[in-house]
């Protein structure tokens, strides 16, 4: 059914497109499922899970394409997955979007859902794969009770998404038939990845796109603001400059202050696709670029007249609108998605993080203890598990599992705990050169290179072939 020879399908379905118009039409749907789904002994409650469906171009014969949500609304996600909107009149997809539980609208108890560590200890990805497997589930009994005639699934994911996709397909087989897993860094744990390999990935982007001079700025300028911030008497130029919310009276506001600006920092790497994006937030092409252009023209380092041209380099980050009065140092975003993905950092996605001269951040040692006494503090978590994504996924060995597909950007962070080179003739690792994280899984766009182009039809091509029963 599948065997025909498209290998520039994807290009000559999307070419039309209104690039920069496009807005995806979907169906918003709720289904109940258990609050735990591995209880046996309690009363089992259940709340309302959010999906979004498509079937523009569905029909009978058609697999079901299921994308895993990670962190944050289901809605914005799905506008960003235009590659499987892209595709779906090819396959006769069904397209479904699956909210992942305590993000968006999912949440277990309502506005009490962060309240306390009674109601945050069912946010973990064993209950997140659970929620989708019982989604797909249903989708797939729905069509038809007998298993031969039920639809043929096919996930897709991205980022900490991208690895539930994985991991998916890892856990329940039966259920899902392959998996595009794009910028998934499921190696991002102790014992599979140096801790500094991360900032020193970010490092090579502002080098490649911003400069040598724009990263050695940056090198040089945390001792700057940190001086001007640990003052006894902070001026509120510096304040003002750098337009932060809260007072600075500690050692440790000025930590804060510095985490915040690295995060930007790093956010920008993240989103540094070479066309606008409205991602994280909206962003113009090459933000990195972006932001050493406007820092790097001036030449003088020193405390008068760095933080004022840091601050307006930053400014089309932190100020798109215009309207921002002043800048929240607790979390990028002011909303609950960082809280629980922060919950999940301190329970079972450890991601070890360290700084060192070869990079251009504060240098910062990984230290367990801090991090574990740290999410003990915030959370009242007691039992944090550096070793248990190894444990229940895998780790590194692999060779047991079939049917993934791994891409990444030669230039995202998450390269270097991701999986970069083919494991067995089912899972297949793609390096796409001079792009940035889950650029495969956006939609069609004028500005894409060649290897992108190539990357969505080898995915075309292996959708084809696990529809058709090869391996």
């Amino acid at each position: 059914m599948y065997k025909v020879k498209l290998l520039l399908v994807f290009i000559f379905s999307t070419l039309n497109a209104q690039i920069s118009q496009i807005k995806y039409s979907l169906e918003t749907k709720y289904i109940e499922v258990p609050l735990d789904h591995f209880a046996y002994i309690e009363e089992p409650n259940v709340f309302q899970l959010r999906y979004l469906i498509n079937a523009e171009h569905y029909d009978e014969m058609g697999p079901i394409f299921i994308y895993t949500g990670g962190k944050g609304d289901i809605s914005v996600q799905a506008q960003n997955a235009g590659f499987m909107f892209d595709i779906a009149s090819t396959f006769k997809a069904l397209l479904v979007f699956i909210e992942h539980r305590y993000y968006g609208e999912s949440l277990p108890f309502g506005d009490t859902s962060f309240s306390s560590l009674k109601h945050l200890k069912y946010l973990s990805t064993s209950q997140a794969l659970a929620d989708v497997a019982y989604v797909t589930k249903y989708l797939k009994t729905t069509f038809s009770e007998i298993e031969e005639l039920q639809p043929t699934v096919v996930v897709f994911g991205e980022s900490y998404g991208g690895m539930l996709a994985a991991w998916l397909r890892m856990k329940y087989p039966y259920l899902v038939t392959g998996t595009i897993a794009s910028s998934a860094p499921i190696f991002d744990f102790p014992g599979l990845t140096e801790c500094n390999t991360f900032y020193e990935k970010i490092t090579d982007v502002y080098n490649k796109y911003g400069g040598q001079k724009c990263v050695e700025m940056i090198q040089r300028g945390w001792d700057i603001i940190a001086a001007a911030l640990s003052k006894k008497k902070i001026g509120k130029d510096v304040l003002s400059e750098l337009k932060i919310c809260s007072k600075i009276e500690s050692t440790k506001d000025v930590e804060k202050v510095l985490n915040w600006l690295q995060n930007i920092l790093v956010t920008l790497a993240m989103a540094n696709y070479n066309y606008p994006t409205n991602l994280y937030t909206p962003l113009p092409a090459y933000p990195v670029k972006v932001f050493c252009e406007k820092l790097t023209p001036y030449n003088e380092i020193n405390n008068n007249s760095f933080i004022h041209h840091y601050s307006r380099a930053l400014d089309f980050y932190t100020n798109y609108t215009g309207n921002n009065l002043c800048n929240n140092i607790n979390y990028i975003n002011e909303d609950l998605t960082e809280f629980a993905w922060n919950y999940q950092k301190c329970t079972e996605l450890i991601s070890p993080r360290c700084s060192t001269e070869n990079d251009m951040f504060v240098t910062k040692p990984w230290n367990y203890e801090k991090y574990a006494h740290d999410c003990n503090a915030r959370f009242g978590v007691k039992n944090v598990r550096p070793d248990w994504a190894t444990l229940a996924y895998g780790g590194e060995d692999l060779k047991y599992y079939s049917n993934i597909v791994f891409s990444n950007g030669d230039m995202e962070p998450w390269l270097t705990s991701s999986v970069v080179d083919n494991i067995t003739n089912s899972i297949f690792s793609i390096n796409i050169p001079d792009t940035t994280n889950q650029v495969d899984l956006r939609q069609y766009n004028p500005a894409d290179n060649n290897y992108v182009t190539e990357t969505r039809n080898f995915h075309i091509r292996t959708i084809m072939q696990w529809l058709d029963g090869e391996n």
